[in-house]
């Protein structure tokens, strides 16, 4: 739209109406971008398959000073509350070594996958506090 001003010279520019019918486009435009976007995200993580990390395991027990021989067994429940409420772990812990040195095996079962092998992780802790274990007794 040419709009004149005092000295008669032409000048262009935008009117209220396109201005605002551009923001419009601009914004439907944004939105929809958006909704696919959130959309595409929803659905790659309903494709994720979760399963749990022994090394969660290792990190709780990293945080104790003493080690006892010996079996323990359970479920996520006390970890992660009912997140993997269909896995349960074991743990193996014995002394490798004199002066407290410790070999922990972290065994994960899915009670899904009947028959199926279990995730294995094998650390090692130097717990000089702990008591003495089969190593350090043997001597």
């Amino acid at each position: 739209m040419k709009i004149r001003c005092r000295n008669y010279l032409p000048v262009w520019a935008f009117t209220l109406l396109e201005v605002i019918v551009a923001c419009a486009i601009f914004f439907i435009a944004g939105f929809a971008i958006l909704s696919l976007v959130t959309r595409s995200v929803a659905a790659a993580r309903s494709l994720q398959h979760r399963e749990p990390d022994a090394g969660m395991l290792a990190a709780v027990l990293s945080l104790t000073n003493k080690l006892v021989e010996g079996n323990d067994s359970g479920d996520f429940q006390d970890i992660c509350g009912s997140l993997y409420a269909e896995y349960r772990w074991e743990r193996e812990i014995y002394e490798v070594g004199s002066n407290g040195y410790f070999q922990v095996d972290f065994y994960v079962y899915s009670d899904k996958k009947k028959g199926s092998e279990p995730a294995k992780l094998t650390t090692r802790y130097y717990r000089p506090e702990s008591q003495p274990g089969r190593m350090t007794q043997a001597r």
